[in-house]
């Protein structure tokens, strides 16, 4: 990663603390960012690495800070809504909703969830990586619900530390055409790239794909479609509508591992990130932040209960 040299000069009076002048004069980072970059080594103090940022700076004393840089194409900055359900100086919690998608890609440069975030919360373009600052997780963009994105270096590795391990707890509702075999069941069934289409997923033979396990539990049930909580054990790609396509009852909506022609009238696929128990950074228990069903699939849900 390329940096660059600031260096500063202390001209107060009164003694003041390293990290606090930092914050004053390093305008572009948190407090908590230029903390990490002391205890990383990368502050000088009159010529001397300095590790302590509660240090307390005199008159005159000359500061130099080493700071990552942003990559030349950098993401743009949007002021564009966001809900947000919860937020410190490490985390932000938000209610994604459908039809946006995460972070830029090809074809997708701006209008994400990280080009909002980044105009409120600056600081996370020097989080995680480059091409998706502060992203420890994603959502597909047609699922809407809870998200979650680190605000600074140590909480994005202890946040996708968690997300590999598997010690989250993630709940989806899903809307699916057809009934599973069981009211409630686990499916344990490997997720690989599809042999015939390359840009799909697939249940593979074991050994030809990644190992994948759900669990899901019948809500609501109805003649034609039920309405399941849904809980991934682990993360692959487009789990969740893979494993319930491999059980017969496809999302609804789903047309790239559903049916073509939707059952219901709706313009997108019924996938919700309901719910997410996770471990704040600092914390040792999990704190459970829950999305509500948005308003496009509540209607289809009435629907349905109407015609019961």
């Amino acid at each position: 990663m390329k940096t660059e040299l600031r260096e500063f000069m202390n001209e107060k009076t009164e003694p003041e603390r390293l990290d606090k002048f930092l914050a004053e004069v390093v305008r572009d980072y948190s407090r908590s960012q230029l903390q990490e970059l002391i205890g990383a080594g990368n502050v000088w103090v009159d010529g001397q690495v300095c590790l302590k940022p509660a240090m307390r700076l005199t008159a005159g004393q000359n500061v130099r800070v080493q700071l990552p840089t942003a990559p030349e194409e950098a993401i743009l900055a949007e002021n564009l809504p966001l809900e947000v359900i919860y937020q410190d100086e490490n985390t932000v919690v938000i209610n994604k909703p459908a039809g946006v998608i995460v972070h830029p890609g090809a074809g997708h440069k701006t209008g994400t969830i990280v080009n909002a975030a980044l105009y409120r919360w600056p600081e996370i373009r020097l989080v995680g990586e480059p091409e998706r600052p502060g992203v420890v997780h994603r959502l597909d963009k047609e699922t809407s619900g809870v998200l979650v994105l680190a605000r600074t270096q140590s909480a994005y590795t202890w946040l996708v530390r968690q997300f590999k391990s598997r010690k989250t707890e993630k709940h989806y509702l899903a809307l699916v055409d057809g009934h599973p075999p069981t009211p409630s069941g686990r499916i344990e069934a490997s997720i690989g790239r599809d042999p015939n289409f390359r840009q799909r997923m697939a249940v593979v033979y074991e050994g030809k794909g990644r190992a994948a396990v759900t669990e899901y539990h019948t809500r609501q049930s109805f003649r034609e479609h039920d309405l399941l909580e849904v809980h991934p054990l682990t993360g692959r790609t487009h789990q969740i509508r893979v494993h319930m396509a491999y059980l017969g009852c496809p999302v609804v909506g789903d047309r790239v591992y559903g049916r073509r022609k939707p059952s219901l009238p709706l313009g997108r696929f019924f996938l919700h990130a309901a719910k997410l128990k996770i471990i704040l950074p600092g914390e040792k228990t999990l704190t459970e932040f829950q999305a509500q069903l948005p308003e496009d699939l509540k209607e289809i849900v009435n629907q349905l209960s109407s015609q019961e």
